[in-house]
């Protein structure tokens, strides 16, 4: 792996979790003022610097995916279900719902479905947002990343439109990654996913770099997260404005953030974050284990999941 591939691993996981952190204290408020956008890191209901729910179930991913490759889909959720146990400061509706099912003894596939089937027309955010990390899992490998993409999804959300937001954000980190241009990897992420792409979907993402700021709902719905994130990223040329300028939208701004953020950070790299982020990014991970994780824990997972598909293929890890 060369350095700049390695540099563009390490700055969409991390780029995810500033992300995550900016966007927190805007979260659920009104659409900020273009004149006067927040690009700092501030205290919101968790104090300054603090990644949230978004990051913390991406680390949960990655930690499975380290521990098994292909992805365990038990693993997964018992993994999430652990997490949930902990009491997180944060909870989405639409997880809290399924794994508050699975607390009651049902396996994660009853409960995805009982969850759906009380709301189907449900197409929440709370899988694409911890998507990431499969992506950088096989960043080599596109046939699994799709699939893998999709089935980390599956665990809470199975809706059509949310496996394929995940498959699609995570096609475009494939392509961002060696270096494509922006508008390129959506290009081709477009086209890898054919008609897996729900059209609303594929129309949205298509509209998404010709919209103002003021018609972009950026609610929890997977759709408009993935719309706010592709605007970002095809309306600006840093990681520092795509990030900013997609925090400010308003609602469900760290999720929204950490979507941007990880795209962003496939683009530019982990020496685009800006320092005063990265050194104010921390959280409590797991929840309740006093242990805390600056940037550099999140640089050390990151070239692990990097590393995992050439692991396997040595049969270092199990595969």
């Amino acid at each position: 792996m060369d350095a700049r591939l390695r540099d563009r691993i390490r700055g969409c996981a991390v780029g995810a979790a500033v992300g995550d952190a900016l966007g927190m204290p805007l979260e659920f408020g009104p659409r900020q003022p273009a004149g006067r956008l927040l690009r700092e890191m501030r205290a919101g209901r968790i104090p300054s610097g603090t990644f949230t729910d978004d990051t913390e179930m991406a680390l949960a991913v990655a930690e499975s995916l380290v521990a098994q490759l292909p992805l365990d889909p038990d693993d997964l959720a018992k993994r999430f279900l652990a997490w949930y146990r902990t009491g997180p400061a944060d909870v989405g509706i639409h997880v809290g719902t399924v794994l508050q099912h699975m607390a009651e003894g049902l396996d994660w596939q009853v409960a995805a479905r009982v969850a759906q089937r009380a709301k189907p027309d449900a197409a929440g955010n709370g899988s694409v947002m911890r998507c990431w990390p499969v992506a950088l899992a096989y960043w080599d490998d596109p046939e699994r990343l799709l699939a893998d993409s999709r089935l980390q999804s599956r665990v809470t959300h199975g809706s059509a439109e949310c496996e394929a937001a995940c498959a699609f954000v995570n096609a475009v980190i494939y392509f961002l990654l060696p270096g494509a241009a922006p508008a390129e990897a959506i290009s081709k992420a477009v086209e890898v996913m054919g008609d897996g792409l729900p059209a609303e979907l594929r129309e949205a993402i298509k509209a998404a770099p010709g919209r103002s700021r003021e018609e972009l709902p950026n609610s929890g719905w997977v759709r408009h997260t993935v719309e706010s994130a592709v605007w970002g990223l095809l309306t600006t040329s840093s990681f520092e404005e795509a990030v900013v300028q997609v925090v400010n939208l308003g609602d469900d701004t760290d999720t929204a953030g950490s979507v941007a953020g990880a795209l962003a950070g496939a683009v530019y790299g982990l020496e685009s974050i800006p320092e005063r982020w990265r050194d104010a990014l921390r959280g409590e991970w797991p929840p309740r284990s006093r242990t805390m994780w600056t940037v550099g824990d999140v640089i050390e997972l990151a070239d692990r999941l990097g590393g995992l598909t050439q692991a396997a293929r040595a049969g270092l890890v199990q595969g």
